[in-house]
């Protein structure tokens, strides 16, 4: 237990120490590949965002979950990618292929779903090579280019928002 806050702590503070180096490159791409981080342990209407996304006309191959769970049963068996606090090492790199595939992935538009900071979405979104990163405002706004503020059970007021600026960008 101990040891497990400890890790998390370390990771955090790597993570904000190389967001202090981060510099934002304005991206003109309009949005054709969507990745979504979304973290199951707080909120478990995956589904639910994802027709809210596909509300906007965007094609469903060109979405790409990944779910963190606190938690991962070796028994339990998922038709999507999922990785745990186990699949970091402690100096800060992650050992599941799933998610290294991930984070190498250019998407044009990467939305961070969580508002909890936790070690492994903050690395995770912190390396992605993403070219616009969304997230809530609850979450170091160093994180993400672009910023929503709602509650993170309210998906369907998160995609009107998300989508409605993307219009505005210009990324739609």
């Amino acid at each position: 237990m101990f040891s497990h806050k400890f890790k998390d702590f370390i990771i955090k503070n790597s993570v904000k120490k190389r967001l202090s180096n981060v510099k934002h490159i304005a991206s003109t791409n309009s949005v054709q590949t969507i990745g979504i981080i979304f973290d199951e342990s707080q909120n478990t209407h995956r589904e639910k965002l994802m027709n809210e996304i596909k509300k906007w006309q965007l094609s469903p191959l060109s979405i790409e979950f990944i779910v963190f769970k606190d938690r991962v049963k070796k028994t339990e068996v998922f038709d999507y990618s999922v990785f745990s606090n186990k699949d970091i090492t402690w100096n800060a790199s992650f050992t599941n292929a799933e998610v290294n595939q991930f984070s190498a992935k250019k998407f044009d538009l990467l939305i961070s779903y969580y508002d909890e900071e936790k070690a492994a979405l903050l690395l995770l979104t912190q390396i992605s090579k993403a070219n616009f990163k969304v997230g809530f405002s609850s979450v170091d706004h160093r994180l993400n280019h672009f910023l929503i503020q709602t509650e993170i059970d309210k998906s369907a007021t998160f995609a009107e928002e998300l989508f409605k600026y993307l219009k505005i960008l210009k990324k739609i």
